[in-house]
């Protein structure tokens, strides 16, 4: 394809409809209008002579032509908007800074892995220690240097510590894809009646989906309590098991490991995703520069 003759702003919608999965929620992220949307989208569809994105019960789903070219869209739109914006205060591309952020696995899965993807082109020399998941000490931590950021659900109830959300998140639930009890639609008798796989609570705080069925006066069937989200695909893989997560994490492994993903059969509220950091970093132009690609970078999410 001759890009000169390509209008750049085509790529801003794949981008927007690919992270969004609808065209009216990348209307409303692109400020535009869903017919504008639409009409951008069936340009893109004749020049590349590929359907890219299809309707289905979870959205717009991406062709495998479009799962391709997501990744090199995202780095080039990523490579303008830096060149655009001009960082001119910390000089990313030489310096060879350590910077130690600690998350959860949702962080280490979802998050990380593009954003890490994404500096090893702008900031090569870069390096980047994942600590696991945040802990009792991580308020000491934070406030002697030793982690420079963390990302979590819940936010530290401290004067000295800033946070900022990063991005909401929603639930979904997997089976596998010839679950003999679960149709093309999870319903909530079928959600009851099936045995869960859940994530072991890292507060005394029920979790959000059990309380929602608990102000119904109902309760799922907990068979298999595991540390870390991976687990959880895994087994509904080869089982009857059902298991709900992320919204993104779940996308994301019923690619991977061929699940089928349901709406969860409740209504359930968004919850925030938190980035931290002490007051002490607040004015590091390295610790500025970082923080603030990795929100711009969750923003896109």
């Amino acid at each position: 394809m001759n890009l000169r003759s390509l209008d750049l702003n085509l790529l801003l919608v794949f981008d927007a409809i690919y992270n969004e999965r609808s065209i009216s929620k990348a209307a409303h992220k692109l400020h535009l209008s869903q017919p504008t949307v639409s009409n951008a989208l069936g340009r893109l569809r004749d020049r590349l002579a590929d359907p890219l994105f299809e309707r289905s019960t979870q959205g717009m789903a991406p062709t495998l032509r479009a799962k391709m070219l997501a990744e090199p869209i995202r780095q080039a739109l990523d490579m303008l908007e830096r060149g655009l914006r001009g960082d001119d205060a910390f000089d990313f591309a030489q310096s060879d800074r350590e910077f130690v952020v600690a998350v959860e696995d949702y962080g280490e899965t979802i998050i990380l892995p593009r954003f890490v993807d994404w500096l090893a082109k702008v900031a090569p020399r870069i390096r980047i220690k994942i600590r696991p998941e945040p802990s009792a000490l991580l308020k000491g931590e934070l406030r002697d240097g030793a982690v420079d950021l963390a990302l979590d659900y819940f936010v530290l109830q401290d004067a000295a510590f800033r946070h900022q959300c990063v991005l909401t998140e929603t639930l979904l639930s997997l089976s596998r894809r010839d679950h003999p009890e679960v149709g093309e639609k999870l319903s909530l008798e079928a959600f009851l009646g099936l045995k869960h796989v859940v994530l072991a609570p890292r507060t005394s705080a029920m979790p959000m989906i059990d309380l929602a069925l608990s102000k119904r006066g109902l309760q799922r069937q907990i068979a298999v309590t595991v540390p870390h989200f991976l687990s959880m695909p895994v087994m509904v893989q080869t089982s009857d098991l059902i298991c709900t997560l992320p919204r993104r994490m779940a996308h994301l492994y019923a690619d991977h490991f061929r699940l089928k993903s349901h709406a969860v059969p409740l209504r359930m509220p968004s919850f925030p995703v938190y980035l931290m950091w002490h007051e002490s970093a607040e004015r590091d132009p390295s610790h500025q520069w970082f923080r603030k690609h990795l929100m711009d970078f969750c923003e896109r999410l």
